[in-house]
């Protein structure tokens, strides 16, 4: 079975020299090189991963306090930082090991394999997409803004699971209606465009700015 691994690194050289040694050793690699990018590819649910500390505006640190809330996945430093508050620093925000550059390539390899060992716990990972800073945990049926739970009713969540599953993708209320109620259902479509209105309520709210948008004449769609 091929394990993921996500690599994160500013440094281009750096990506490709990782990406090409674990796909040479059978791994699934994804990779980014800026905290956004990074962020999206979390989406893909790796099984563990190699993020940069050092990168240009959202640092590594912060991009793992962004995340660990909703994966359980190992997160491996990779920085230059050698000081002791450095390390303190990157655990506390959830990292479980810290490599110091330059490191040896084999080195991280056998920690990466190591990590995976103790992982295997037969755990299933969370299905999770990020959304600026709205974050949508499949798994669990719900959804956060700023680490805030947003309080959606059953069918709230799963307008916002279906739309958000396929984003830019317009859909009208009709086709909302039936993949979500079902054919058969007595009731109508424009139930979806209150459950919507209420959708982008409970964002606002909240200062989200809402992610789906009415297409005039044609349905909604994810614009995230």
């Amino acid at each position: 079975m091929q394990h993921k691994i996500l690599i994160v690194d500013d440094e281009p050289d750096v990506v490709a020299l990782l990406r090409d040694y674990f796909e040479i050793n059978g791994y699934l690699v994804f990779t980014a090189i800026t905290a956004e990018e990074a962020i999206q590819q979390v989406e893909h649910q790796p099984e563990i991963i190699l993020l940069d500390i050092n990168m240009p505006g959202m640092d590594g640190i912060a991009v793992c306090s962004k995340i660990r809330p909703f994966i359980s996945c190992p997160i491996l430093f990779l920085t230059a930082r050698v000081e002791d508050a450095d390390k303190i620093t990157a655990f506390t925000a959830g990292g479980d090991d810290y490599v110091t550059k330059p490191f040896s390539i084999d080195e991280l390899g056998a920690r990466v394999a190591a990590h995976l060992r103790r992982e295997a716990r037969g755990m299933q990972p969370a299905q999770i997409r990020f959304a600026d800073d709205l974050t949508i945990d499949y798994t669990a049926h719900e959804a956060f803004f700023c680490g805030r739970r947003v309080n959606l009713t059953k069918k709230e969540f799963e307008i916002l699971e279906f739309l958000s599953r396929h984003r830019g993708q317009i859909f009208d209320k009709e086709r909302i209606y039936e993949h979500l109620w079902g054919y058969d259902s007595e009731g109508s479509s424009t139930v979806v465009a209150e459950h919507i209105k209420r959708i982008r309520a409970k964002l606002t709210a909240m200062g989200a700015q809402s992610p789906i948008e009415t297409v005039w004449g044609v349905g909604y769609k994810w614009i995230k």
